[in-house]
C-alpha cells in the first residue's frame, strides 16, 4: 500500500475573522510558527483548505481567510481513539531511575482531555493541592493515523500516518505511581493541549529527527530529540495495529524526553498562574497553555 499523499503540507483549524466559523487551512507564510504567533497576537493568514482534516483529497484552496481564534487541528468528533506511550524516551528512563521497558508502556485517554493552543489547563480538584500531586509537562510528538491500519509492518507502517502535530501530556504524578494503571492520572478534563499545526507525513518523511522543547515560565526545563524514542513511531504503529484496527483519526501520544518535573531536587510541579510552552520542530510549532487551578471551598482530594 502506497503512503498517503496529502494536498496540503501544514494544517491549521481555527475560527475565521470574515466568516465568524470554523475552517481549516493551510498558513500563507510557510516559515511561521503558527502558535507562537497566536499567542502573540500577530496576524495568521491561511488558505482556506476545502474537505476534512482526515482526507487526503481535501484541496487547498486560493481562498485566503484570517484566524481570529487557533484550534486544534483535530476537532474531538474526528478523533476515533486516544493512545499513549509512557516511559518511551532513553534519556527519561535514565532521569527517573526506571528500566527501559521490553513492551511499550501503553494507556488511552478520553477526548474530554484535549484542548487547543492558548486554552487552559485546569488542575482539578481531585489533584490538589499541587505541591503534593505534582503536576507535571511532558512535550510530546502525536502520530495521526490517516488510513485504517491492521497487522502491518513496521516497514510499511508510515504507510498509514497523515502526519504529525505536538502534545503536552500533563500528568498528575502522586496518582500516576500510586498505581501501576496510569489511565486515571492522565485523563483529567482540559489537561492536554494538542497542535498548533498538523504537519503532512509527506514533508516529515523521518519523525526520529524532530526536536521538543518545553518552557516553563521562562526556563528551558526540557530539550530533547524524538531520536531517543525507545520505540520508534514505525515501532509504534505496527505493535499497535496488532490484531486491533486503528482508524483514520487514531492519534498516537509516543512519549516524552528528559526534564520532567517531579524528578528534579526539588521537584518542579504545576501551579495557578503558571505559563508553559511546548515546542516541536519540522514546522509543528508551539503550544502555548496558562495554568490554572479549579477551586472550590471545603474540598480536599483523597487517595
Amino acid at each position: 500500500m502506497s503512503p498517503i499523499r496529502t494536498q496540503w503540507t501544514r494544517l491549521i483549524r481555527f475560527v475565521a475573522t470574515e466568516t465568524a466559523r470554523v475552517h481549516i487551512g493551510q498558513p500563507v507564510d510557510a516559515g511561521l510558527d503558527i502558535g507562537l504567533a497566536a499567542a502573540n497576537g500577530a496576524p495568521i493568514k491561511a488558505f482556506e483548505i476545502i474537505g476534512s482534516a482526515l482526507d487526503p483529497a481535501a484541496q487547498v484552496s486560493s481562498t485566503v481567510l484570517t484566524v481570529d481564534k487557533l484550534l486544534a487541528p483535530l476537532a474531538n468528533d474526528e478523533i476515533k481513539v486516544v493512545r499513549c506511550l509512557g516511559l518511551n524516551y532513553s534519556d527519561h528512563a535514565a532521569e527517573a531511575k526506571m528500566a527501559k521497558p521490553a513492551f511499550p508502556i501503553l494507556f488511552y485517554k478520553p477526548v474530554t482531555s484535549l484542548i487547543g493552543p492558548l486554552a487552559t489547563v485546569v488542575i482539578p480538584r481531585v489533584a490538589q493541592p499541587p505541591k503534593e500531586y505534582l503536576p507535571d509537562y511532558e512535550v510530546e510528538l502525536v502520530i495521526v493515523i490517516g488510513k485504517a491500519a491492521k497487522d502491518v509492518s513496521e516497514a510499511k507502517a508510515l504507510d498509514y500516518v497523515l502526519g504529525y502535530t505536538g502534545a503536552n501530556d500533563v500528568s498528575f504524578r502522586k496518582h500516576q505511581l500510586a498505581v501501576s494503571q496510569w489511565g486515571f492520572s492522565k485523563s483529567y478534563d482540559n489537561t492536554n493541549p494538542l497542535g498548533p499545526c498538523l504537519v503532512s507525513n509527506n514533508i516529515i518523511t523521518d519523525p526520529q529527527q524532530i526536536l521538543l522543547k518545553t518552557v516553563l515560565n521562562g526556563v528551558t526545563v526540557q530539550d530533547g530529540t524524538t531520536a531517543e524514542q525507545i520505540f520508534n513511531v514505525r515501532q509504534t504503529v505496527s505493535f499497535l495495529s496488532q490484531g486491533t484496527t486503528l482508524e483514520p483519526g487514531t492519534i498516537i501520544l509516543t512519549g516524552t524526553p528528559k526534564g520532567v518535573g517531579f524528578v528534579k531536587n526539588p521537584p518542579v510541579y504545576l501551579k495557578d498562574g503558571d505559563k508553559m510552552s511546548v515546542w516541536l520542530g519540522n514546522g509543528i510549532g508551539t503550544l502555548v497553555n496558562d495554568v490554572q487551578e479549579e477551586h472550590a471551598v471545603g474540598y480536599k482530594a483523597k487517595l
